[in-house]
């Protein structure tokens, strides 16, 4: 994309646990930090008018896309498509399918997001499953987790894709360079790991004997992936949301364990203000917000997906994930790296 092009990114207002103003006040920090792209903010006018009315001053590549239906948590999402097709994640992952947008940032449900996004765009010839790609923080830098939870049941050539796509957003995106890619077991041997992770494995091997798709080092404990030991960790859905739940937890811990004991007895205390400033920086480098979304790879379009408790500043940082994803050519190098190379040897 030339550097001269306005990026267009449709963000879904009505998602989130703390509300549309929420998202419209993150949105606006992100118009405001992005003259270069045109922001269209998808929801009930009603409610974000008023919202964008306390945000001074007004931003003239922030618009208002009128949406008067929303996705309800206990809404079917693949029902939803049909039944609300006024409804804001609609109406924005449509704007996208008619290229009237070149991202979508939505706060909604990960099912949802990923049944609207995959019913309107389709998916990457190619994948034949999408995948949450989730950066989590480690001591030499973020570090790639798919899949996140789209697909606690997978087979070898599910995760071999996941390994490409993962590979391709952490290059592209995150600039880093030759990502080095890990299969998530219980050990680092080869021998480790339950059936899928033995029978994955060797599928890696034998792909990484001729134009190898992706830089595979072996297996990855959970502890590696926080050591930093790999810049993308492939497993199925479900091993990958129980290692995102948890880490969002160990960091919550942490936080308030750093607080009790500094708050616990009255001498603590004279060191609570001079370690203030580096327990902020901890808890900012350990916040899901610091990197605001995660990419919904695989369906034929760029979709950001925020954590259901973001603030303002994750919506806005979510908001700056799609744009660096619009600017790279994310969607065409994942299609290039999935069908030009030949197909992987058969799973064993």
């Amino acid at each position: 994309m030339s550097p001269t092009t306005t990026i267009r990114i449709a963000i879904d207002a009505m998602g989130g646990d703390k509300g549309p103003a929420e998202v419209a006040h993150g949105v606006y920090l992100a118009a405001r930090a992005s003259r270069q792209v045109h922001f269209l903010l998808v929801g009930d006018p009603t409610v974000l008018e008023p919202a964008l009315a306390h945000l001074k001053p007004p931003c003239e590549n922030l618009e208002l896309v009128p949406a008067t239906q929303v996705i309800e948590m206990e809404d079917a999402p693949a029902t939803a498509l049909k039944r609300k097709p006024d409804s804001s994640l609609v109406v924005a992952a449509r704007l996208v399918k008619e290229q009237k947008a070149d991202a979508l940032v939505t706060i909604a449900n990960s099912g949802a997001a990923m049944t609207v996004s995959l019913l309107s765009w389709g998916r990457i010839k190619g994948v034949s499953r999408p995948a949450i790609a989730v950066p989590l923080p480690s001591l030499q830098g973020p570090v790639v987790l798919i899949d996140a939870g789209a697909n606690v049941d997978c087979d070898p050539n599910n995760l071999f894709e996941f390994a490409i796509m993962g590979s391709v957003y952490a290059e592209q995106v995150l600039g880093i360079k030759n990502p080095r890619v890990g299969l998530v077991s219980n050990g680092e041997e080869e021998v480790k790991g339950n059936s899928l992770v033995k029978r994955t494995h060797t599928l890696f091997q034998q792909s990484m004997q001729s134009s190898p798709p992706f830089h595979f080092t072996g297996n990855v404990e959970g502890r590696d992936i926080f050591r930093g030991d790999v810049d993308v960790a492939v497993c199925d859905g479900f091993v990958g949301n129980v290692i995102l739940k948890t880490a969002e937890g160990t960091a919550e811990m942490i936080q308030a364990m750093l607080k009790q004991e500094l708050t616990s007895q009255a001498w603590k205390k004279l060191f609570a203000a001079p370690l203030a400033s580096s327990i902020r920086g901890l808890g900012k480098r350990l916040h899901y917000s610091a990197f605001g979304g995660a990419p919904m790879l695989g369906v034929n379009g760029i979709c950001i997906i925020g954590h259901g408790r973001s603030d303002h500043v994750a919506v806005a940082n979510a908001c700056r994930a799609a744009e660096r994803s619009a600017q790279h050519t994310l969607i065409d190098t994942i299609r290039q790296r999935i069908c030009d190379p030949p197909p992987p040897p058969p799973a064993v």
